[in-house]
């Protein structure tokens, strides 16, 4: 059965949650930049805003390569909302979407090698006094705020139920990942390493 979550708003609960993950993962974040990540988790909370409209007025999902594309054939101030949008659907798809991922055409790598680079290039792009450090902060720790969300999403799912804890099990047991494993021993699923069966 779920759990029952309450927290004053949608930022404050995603606040407490990634400070614990961090925490957990013992990984050091610019203050600004975790405000950044909290109005991502945020943001995309709501999943229609993980898609644009295409010409017919559908949502969709524009491929990264695309967005990358795109971004250089624009001028500073658009090259600069497009860079963040790859960089921002990047890091989320890669993060709570990591099973998928590894499952599909590309893969999670691809993600993270593009999600990376465009940080990276928008932290160059933006006025100093902006938001440059935090994306240079997302680009060289790209990976390991992935693995952030990626722990954060199969809190989620174990919390979910049977079927959400089903789906973080079969990950662990397909990849080996040590935080999923420590998400499945803190919601009693599986036992410690080095305790007697």
């Amino acid at each position: 059965m779920s759990q029952l979550v309450t927290a004053p708003s949608l930022k404050e609960f995603f606040k407490a949650l990634l400070e614990e993950v961090i925490r957990r993962q013992k990984l050091a974040v610019g203050e600004t930049t975790e405000f950044y990540l909290v109005n991502l988790l945020s943001e995309f909370a709501c999943t229609d805003n993980l898609f644009s409209k295409g010409e017919d007025g559908r949502k969709e999902q524009e491929p990264l390569a695309m967005l990358y594309h795109r971004s250089l054939q624009q001028q500073r101030d658009e090259r600069i909302r497009t860079l963040r949008r790859l960089g921002d659907v990047s890091l989320y798809q890669a993060g709570f979407f990591s099973g998928a991922l590894r499952e599909g055409p590309v893969g999670q790598d691809y993600y993270i090698q593009m999600g990376g680079a465009a940080y990276g290039q928008l932290a160059d792009l933006a006025p100093a006094a902006g938001f440059a450090a935090v994306y240079r902060e997302l680009s060289a720790r790209f990976r390991a705020l992935v693995d952030v969300l990626e722990e954060i999403a199969a809190r989620g799912l174990v919390q979910n139920g049977p079927s959400g804890a089903l789906k973080v099990y079969e990950s662990w047991v397909r990849t080996g990942n040590d935080k999923l494993e420590q998400v499945l021993v803190d919601a009693g699923l599986v036992m410690p390493k080095g305790l007697p069966n």
